[in-house]
């Protein structure tokens, strides 16, 4: 897989996981507001990857998406957000 269908998948994956997400109903040690903030964080990293991979900055690109991803994952398990990471279906041939 090259470098550029690389950053394609993932940000691909980040913007299916935004369009899924659920903020979780939070326990009293996490505040649905700061949740919203590292959102709009994680966005914004995201928008910055689609951003450097339209100007061929591949390698900012896939940081930049990895910096999202880490932020989801984060949230994730915190019990903050509830989402899925897309998978790909293995082919019957690849079994």
């Amino acid at each position: 897989m090259s470098l550029e269908e690389l950053v394609s998948k993932y940000i691909g994956s980040a913007e299916r996981v935004f369009c899924e997400i659920n903020i979780a109903k939070t326990g009293p040690n996490i505040d649905v507001l700061g949740v919203k903030k590292v959102l709009e964080f994680a966005k914004a990293y995201l928008e910055d990857a689609k951003y450097y991979r339209d100007k061929n900055k591949l390698e900012v690109s896939l940081a930049s998406v990895t910096y999202c991803e880490g932020l989801l994952d984060a949230l994730k398990l915190l019990g903050a957000v509830k989402f899925e990471w897309p998978v790909k279906r293995k082919r019957k041939s690849e079994k």
